[in-house]
């Protein structure tokens, strides 16, 4: 999917598109500004794992130019509480592409992604402390459904 958006008073061409293995510079370099630190050579393995799953799960990339600006990972969840969703694992824009519609672009996609697998139901979560991403989010139609908290258990000693 091709689209433009005006940045700097130009017309600028942006690509959304699967996300591929020569991405995982770029997408590793964006997670950072998640706050996750995660290997280029580990993102790739994930990303060349996507094919064996492609029907429950995608990976989405915006491109300005031949830059990854931004991306978008996500599932298809079935839990045995609720009917199945589409949960947004990931989602980011350099920082310096924020606020010209590409996190918008990148939500249309997932959710295009979700209505073809006859899903209606799309979450998130953010971190309580992403305020602006919030704000992103509610402008974007999410609502917030509950507050929780995460617990984590390493296992490994």
């Amino acid at each position: 999917m091709s689209l433009f958006m005006n940045i700097a008073g130009h017309k600028t061409q942006v690509l959304i598109r699967q996300m591929e293995p020569a991405d995982a510079e770029a997408v590793s370099l964006l997670a950072v500004q998640l706050g996750y630190q995660r290997p280029p050579d580990a993102i790739r393995n994930w990303i060349e794992g996507l094919e064996e799953n492609s029907e429950t799960q995608a990976a989405f990339v915006a491109c300005v130019g031949e830059q990854v600006a931004g991306w978008v990972e996500v599932s298809i969840q079935s839990r045995l509480q609720s009917p199945r969703f589409t949960l947004i694992g990931g989602l980011v824009v350099r920082e310096e592409s924020r606020g010209k519609g590409l996190g918008r672009m990148l939500c249309e996609r997932a959710e295009r992604w979700s209505l073809e697998r006859q899903l209606k139901i799309i979450r998130l979560t953010s971190r309580e402390s992403r305020s602006e991403a919030h704000r992103f989010y509610l402008r974007a139609g999410y609502r917030v459904t509950k507050t929780s908290l995460a617990f984590e258990k390493n296992l490994t000693g």
